[in-house]
């Protein structure tokens, strides 16, 4: 098992001007670097590779999805820049040698509609053709791509592993599973390790974060049975630890992180890798 940690937890965006965060992860003894790609423009592939293998940290791509990059759009225009920001990010997951591009590529974060039955069967055919060619894509370059179901407040449309189940079958493409978070599974799924059984193969990145959205550990999720499941399985892929910084305050809008959750970034990855590792090493 291997573990990461996100580049939200300090920084936004990430780019040249903070990679001493890969230096900083491998001393805590992390063996990834999650890289968000909030702004293309911001990466530049080769220099983040040669500090990542100085370092001996691996790479792992996920997205950011606002209103612009929204592949279940109405809005063709809008649906085509979505694609061509998958493919900028399986660009630089190639590039880095991440393995998958992960995130909730489906929609735009924060788009809550109730919508009527007829509305939601045509968004879900706009983000199924939307990415088919974006997994397609993702395929012809040795990259697989992990969908992420949110908690409602977030998203209207992939709230759990069952829908998400249901859209990866609409897409048909082997290339294309699940990235699976324990804080919108704490808030979603009747029971989280039932919903990790049944996504099983298709679980292609797992994020930990506790039910607050802090330090792995530190609150009520049942971690022994979600270890538990995601050993059933046979999960071995990535264990990153997902958390966001108070004070960058328009990440800290985005997902309503009102105050901070631990003593300090540095303390809550030390603290939730500690954890983990002693977690899965039973």
């Amino acid at each position: 098992m291997k573990f990461g940690a996100s580049t939200f937890i300090w920084v936004s965006p990430f780019s040249n001007a903070t990679l001493d965060l890969a230096d900083k992860v491998r001393q805590m003894g992390f063996d990834i670097l999650e890289i968000c790609i909030e702004d293309p423009q911001t990466i530049d592939p080769k220099g983040i590779l040669k500090r990542l293998e100085k370092t001996g940290v691996e790479a792992l791509i996920c997205g950011a999805f606002g209103p612009d990059r929204d592949a279940s759009s109405d809005d063709p225009a809008v649906r085509a820049q979505a694609l061509d920001y998958l493919k900028k990010c399986i660009d630089f997951a190639r590039e880095l040698k991440s393995p998958v591009v992960a995130g909730p590529m489906y929609s735009a974060v924060g788009k809550t509609r109730l919508l009527s039955k007829d509305e939601r069967q045509k968004q879900s055919q706009l983000a199924v053709d939307s990415l088919r060619k974006a997994g397609d894509y993702a395929g012809e370059h040795g990259v697989k791509l992990a969908i992420e179901p949110l908690n409602r407040f977030e998203t209207d449309f992939i709230n759990t592993v069952e829908q998400g189940l249901e859209l990866l079958d609409q897409i048909a493409n082997r290339n294309v599973g699940l990235l699976l978070d324990t804080f919108h599974m704490n808030i979603e799924e009747k029971n989280v390790a039932t919903a990790i059984r049944r996504a099983g193969s298709k679980i292609f990145h797992f994020h930990t974060c506790e039910n607050d959205r802090g330090t792995p550990g530190t609150g009520h999720v049942e971690w022994s049975l979600v270890r538990d499941a995601l050993e059933d399985v046979g999960y071995q892929g990535p264990v990153v630890i997902e958390a966001f910084n108070s004070e960058i305050k328009e990440i800290a809008r985005a997902v309503a992180l009102w105050r901070p959750l631990a003593s300090s970034p540095d303390a809550l990855a030390a603290e939730g890798l500690c954890f983990l590792r002693n977690l899965f090493s039973r």
